[in-house]
């Protein structure tokens, strides 16, 4: 379905409507042909005529494989996907005075997460009254951003906001693992060296 994306994309051969291209080959003279004569020149190098540029004044056309021209399309929409990395922020949810159990649930969570590769976004939410906590709060994500300390790095430090306290994490790049040091035999130490004798005369 994709490859029928592309193809929709360009014209090819006898459905470029224009009555003369501009060609960009590399074993063409890059200038303005009829169409008639473009289409005849791909014909006798077995390829075809590519129109990739339809707003231009002429079209610019390339004489190309299409076949081969989609693969290299494919190709490099593939990369640059493959360069734009999606990461998402995930959102984590504590009360001020949360318990053990429900702090280590949560932890174990946001452990997951950062393993997948995904931000992690914790936050105190202080109800009613309960605003009265908010260094309460504080101690509690800072607890929670020590304790992931192997797991992530801190973008930004708690901070209030109406009724959330929020702090932002990120997960640790993963680093190569070290080469083992090769066991060699340990080079033996430099021989001591001798005490000059001194010369007849000078003692």
């Amino acid at each position: 379905m994709k490859n029928d994306t592309l193809k929709g994309q360009y014209r090819i051969n006898e459905q470029i409507r224009a009555k003369e291209v501009r060609i960009v080959s590399d074993d063409i003279e890059p200038k303005v042909y009829p169409i008639f004569q473009a289409l005849k020149m791909a014909e006798e190098r077995e390829l075809d005529l590519v129109e990739i540029s339809p707003n231009a004044q002429p079209p610019v056309c390339r004489i190309i494989d299409y076949s081969k021209f989609l693969y290299q399309l494919k190709k490099r929409q593939k990369e640059q996907k493959a360069k734009q990395v999606k990461v998402n922020v995930k959102e984590i949810r504590f009360g001020p005075q949360t318990d053990d159990h429900d702090y280590n649930f949560k932890l174990k969570h946001a452990k997951g997460f950062l393993e997948d590769g995904d931000k992690v976004k914790a936050y105190v939410f202080f109800k009613g009254r309960s605003i009265l906590f908010k260094e309460q709060g504080e101690v509690l994500l800072l607890r929670f951003a020590n304790d992931l300390e192997d797991y992530a790095k801190v973008d930004q430090m708690p901070i209030l906001e109406g009724k959330r306290m929020t702090i932002q994490l990120s997960p640790k790049k993963k680093e190569a693992p070290k080469k083992p040091a090769t066991a060699g035999t340990p080079k033996p130490a430099a021989p001591a060296q001798k005490a000059e004798k001194p010369e007849k005369g000078e003692e």
